[in-house]
């Protein structure tokens, strides 16, 4: 397994080596030896899953306070994933980061805390396993909406489904005033 750094500080794209043979492939999607030589040194305490149909557009989520780290991955389908950087002070705060996930690369992408998080499904069916650091807070829970033309998020196809939840999220700029920035 390689690691891949990317443009945004602390955020790592684990890139797998499927071993394929007459049976199918096998691979391993996470190593905490390589992680911790990577400077990855998390326990993931929650594991989650979510199915999206094509053009479900799930986000832009984070977490106050301490924030979360996740390991994001595809296990079914593919995904169109984007983060972005609400870190206060962060040299890249507000950048953003776009990364397909799918069933075949076995990319997992390593969010840190001070993130906004979402994807759109790109597949009929896509399934998306999330690790997760920290119990989920609800009093906790960041939300801008998918659309802020201040993130200016470009999504690969017209968005389908969306909670009600993420249609009422707030802007980038509500939240870049209640960070302080």
């Amino acid at each position: 397994m390689k690691v891949e750094t990317t443009k945004l500080d602390g955020v790592l794209l684990f890139v797998p080596e499927p071993h394929h043979d007459s049976r199918g492939l096998f691979t391993r999607t996470f190593d905490a030896t390589i992680a911790e030589n990577h400077g990855l040194i998390a326990s993931f305490i929650q594991d989650s899953q979510s199915r999206s149909w094509r053009g479900t557009i799930r986000g832009m989520h984070g977490r106050a306070g301490q924030g979360e780290a996740k390991l994001v991955r595809c296990a079914r389908g593919a995904v169109h994933d984007v983060i972005v950087d609400a870190r206060a002070g962060s040299p890249t705060f507000g950048d953003t980061l776009n990364v397909v996930l799918d069933d075949e690369s076995f990319l997992t992408l390593y969010v840190p805390p001070g993130f906004l998080h979402g994807f759109q499904a790109m597949t009929e069916i896509a399934d998306v396993c999330y690790r997760i650091d920290r119990e989920h807070d609800p009093a906790e829970d960041l939300a801008v909406r998918y659309d802020d033309p201040d993130l200016g998020i470009q999504w690969p196809l017209p968005a389908g489904e969306i909670s009600t939840r993420d249609q009422s999220a707030g802007s980038w700029a509500e939240l870049c005033a209640r960070l302080d920035q």
